[in-house]
């Protein structure tokens, strides 16, 4: 039977991007395009990009194909590869970020697959530094399990933070269970970066033309969950937690207003949890990627949540976005100093990264 060692060694030479290795290339083919903003090279960081690991794949009974790891998520077979896809867009680094699929697993089998996760992208990171950063997998079912784990990763292994789903086997992330993992984070100073893992529940109802499991499933779910973290006290239990959502939050930022009108209209449906200011003012204090396609609706995202809060994200290798730093250089009414931070700075910020 393999040992933990031989799961990671493996998962050392198998990081997918999909299929590279973790030898660092001599070069990437091309010339990486520089982004300047008068005159100025700017940084950019993508806080929203992905890869899988194979062997803890199997560890869960699944492999590339299936589920939350369809085939479309493999773009490139090698290091040098999306090294190049990056460089084409202008992405200096990335945050790389697992989507979870093992919140169903014991806790043994959850602990081996979060060992060779965060222990290989420790190795990936340190072995091409420049251009990729980290975020922990935690196995969330476990939330004491998980607050060692993002202890672990940020201390011994250098991650920058955890990437979390939208809410873990039916619970909310507001559930009080989870407090000692938002703790832990808070005590950290480190972001928690949630990515949607869909609405189960609704699947009937997002069956049909439109694969709106993930068109309308996937934004719903982060509605949900920075709804709850909000109306259940979670950010006022611990209000210094650097939350950062998926897909632009979602729909939340796009109708916030109706999230004070409940509790004007109707103040009983507010009045089991008492809290310091009006719900669309957390949205001040979290954190957004700017994956929200049009010129309009980033627009109208800087104009709800403040541009001080939004990164630049891609979702890479998943395709939603390749032309992601022309969407913040080409939406009007920013000012250079938004657009530095929104490209890099404020991504570099949240990330511990030295600026520039």
């Amino acid at each position: 039977m393999a040992t933990r060692r031989d799961f990671v060694k493996a998962a050392a030479a198998g990081v997918l991007f999909h299929g590279c290795g973790l030898a660092a290339p001599a070069h990437a083919q091309g010339r990486r395009r520089e982004v300047m903003v008068r005159g100025k090279r700017v940084r950019t960081i993508d806080f929203h990009a992905h890869c899988a690991f194979p062997q803890a794949l199997e560890l869960a009974g699944q492999k590339l194909g299936q589920g939350v790891n369809r085939r479309d998520l493999v773009i490139g077979d090698t290091l040098e590869q999306r090294l190049r896809e990056m460089d084409a867009q202008g992405i200096d680094m990335e945050a790389l970020s697992v989507n979870a699929f093992w919140y169903g697993q014991p806790r043994e089998v959850a602990e081996k697959i979060i060992e060779i996760q965060n222990e290989g992208l420790a190795e990936l990171c340190a072995k091409v530094p420049e251009r990729f950063v980290a975020l922990a997998s935690v196995a969330l079912q476990f939330p004491d399990l998980a607050a060692k784990q993002l202890e672990d990763g940020v201390k011994k292994l250098g991650l920058r933070g955890a990437g979390v789903g939208g809410s873990v086997n039916g619970k909310e992330l507001a559930d009080p269970m989870l407090h000692p993992f938002w703790k832990k984070a808070e005590e950290l100073g480190v972001p928690v970066f949630i990515h949607p893992t869909g609405t189960a529940e609704l699947k009937g109802r997002l069956q049909g033309s439109g694969g709106l499991e993930n068109t309308i499933g996937n934004p719903l779910e982060t509605t949900l969950a920075l709804s709850h973290l909000i109306f259940e006290g979670t950010l006022d239990h611990f209000p210094g937690l650097k939350i950062c959502a998926a897909h632009g939050g979602g729909y939340l930022p796009s109708y916030a207003p109706r999230s004070d009108h409940i509790c004007l209209t109707f103040p009983e449906r507010c009045a089991a949890v008492k809290l310091k200011k009006q719900p669309t003012e957390y949205l001040k204090q979290l954190y957004f990627d700017a994956l929200v396609f049009t010129p309009e609706a980033l627009r109208h995202l800087a104009a709800q949540v403040g541009s001080s809060q939004l990164v630049l994200g891609t979702d890479h290798p998943f395709p939603w976005e390749k032309a992601a730093v022309d969407h913040i250089m080409n939406t009007p009414g920013l000012s250079d100093a938004e657009r530095v931070a929104i490209l890099g700075g404020t991504a570099a910020r949240l990330l511990g990264l030295q600026s520039t």
